[in-house]
């Protein structure tokens, strides 16, 4: 008689023991942490028979788990199991695959929370390791550096260096994409390269990257089967929503924007907050994005999702609930409403709470700012001369620390404060 449970169990336990990972986007964040502590402590038996392997695999799942969670808890975790598996390497091979690892969690560290030296950081771990290699470790060594190029171009903000980077992704694609067994690899290049060919379209307003990126992520959404690959499904489809409704921009399209909509919420229907947290929040605000009155309850809930660890997706939570936020007051002409957010705002800088993060502190910049320039709208009174030199020293700040998003959402405050109050500085 079939037993679902223990067949389940049964099929886990095998793919513990090989080196597919693909199972591990069926199981929700609370399952995986459990499968990291699992290996992790397997990995520190005496009597432990593979220790670089199982101390690979453990980082692996906790850097999995903290790119879903974006807790700092669970990178730590990650970069120690690599550097221990590091440590216990032997062979040249066994040095590249905890240096690999290393450095995948060094970039993963990059993308939640920016930082103006990891990436230099991770050329150093890379550095002299050979690309040359023959057989599946070449491949997925010449996708690291490939990926770790694209992060550069990415924060350079240069359409060509992102097309030069694009065109690194496909030699590091063209090594991994019909094996099977670098699946996993193949998917993260191919998000990549699609992120690079999106935001460069737009930079460029080249609707024919823009289009190249819509198909290459249709070609992924077909290959990721929701049933077994539903996370880097998902993802595919939040990014050719993404792209889709970019087009619709430039091209004024209503109908390729009403199939921009119906993409978000095919991939915010694949996601809960249990299963992936990070993932359902960032669809949940692209969602919010397209919308012209936000529901500001769902706004909290991403903010909490995403509050107290840093990370940029957190920032950009924060900003958009308090800008709806400070809209919802000037159409209702509430001052006092705006006058009570400013007061906190003003509280928490005053107190240092954002003192220990320079993107907390540039996001309170930018939230006040916003604040204050609704307040001086709504009633006529107060001084801009201010808001435009705090504005670039935001920007300035979160564009170092790579945080792009909030850097062009403080550019676009400026922009405003400028149109609104023509002498102020800045």
């Amino acid at each position: 008689m079939f037993e679902f449970g223990r067949d389940l169990r049964r099929l886990f336990a095998q793919a513990r023991e090989g080196d597919d990972r693909s199972w591990i986007e069926l199981i929700g964040a609370d399952l995986l942490e459990a499968e990291a502590r699992g290996q992790a402590t397997d990995a520190h038996r005496t009597r432990c028979r593979e220790p670089v392997l199982t101390g690979l695999k453990a980082s692996a799942l906790w850097r999995e788990h903290a790119r879903r969670t974006g807790r700092r808890d669970s990178l730590a975790r990650a970069l120690s199991a690599a550097s221990d598996a590091g440590q216990a390497a032997v062979t040249t091979d066994q040095h590249i695959e905890a240096a690999m690892e290393t450095a995948l969690c060094l970039m993963l560290q990059y993308e939640q929370r920016g930082g103006a030296d990891l990436l230099q950081q991770i050329d150093l771990v890379l550095d002299g390791h050979e690309t040359g290699r023959s057989g599946a470790l070449s491949a997925r060594l010449a996708v690291a550096h490939a990926r770790l190029e694209a992060l550069k171009a990415r924060r350079s903000g240069e359409p060509a260096a992102m097309l030069d980077a694009s065109a690194l992704m496909d030699s590091a694609l063209h090594d991994v994409a019909n094996r099977p067994d670098l699946a996993p690899e193949a998917a993260e290049v191919q998000l990549d390269r699609a992120a690079l060919a999106l935001e460069a379209g737009l930079l460029r307003g080249d609707t024919r990257l823009l289009d190249q990126a819509g198909r290459d992520l249709r070609a992924l959404v077909a290959s990721a089967s929701p049933e077994y690959r539903p996370v880097t499904r998902a993802r595919a489809l939040t990014l050719c929503a993404a792209g889709l409704s970019a087009l619709a921009a430039l091209a004024g399209d209503e109908e390729a924007r009403s199939k921009a909509h119906e993409l978000f919420d095919a991939a915010a229907d694949a996601f809960t907050p249990d299963h992936s947290p990070l993932d359902w929040a960032a669809i949940e605000l692209a969602r919010a994005a397209r919308d012209m009155n936000p529901d500001l309850d769902r706004l909290i809930e991403i903010e909490t999702v995403t509050a107290g660890e840093g990370l940029i997706l957190g920032a950009v939570a924060r900003e958009r609930r308090v800008a709806v936020e400070a809209r919802q007051a000037e159409l209702g002409r509430d001052a006092a409403r705006l006058a009570r957010m400013e007061t906190r705002l003003r509280r928490r800088l005053a107190t240092g709470q954002a003192s220990e993060n320079p993107l907390d502190w540039a996001v309170d910049q930018i939230t006040l700012s916003q604040v204050q320039l609704t307040r001086m709208r709504l009633t006529g009174r107060g001084e801009a001369g201010h808001l435009g030199l705090v504005l670039v020293e935001a920007a300035e700040t979160a564009r170092d620390l790579g945080a792009g998003l909030i850097a062009d959402r403080a550019r676009a405050l400026l922009t405003m404060v400028r149109q609104t109050f023509p002498s102020s500085p800045g």
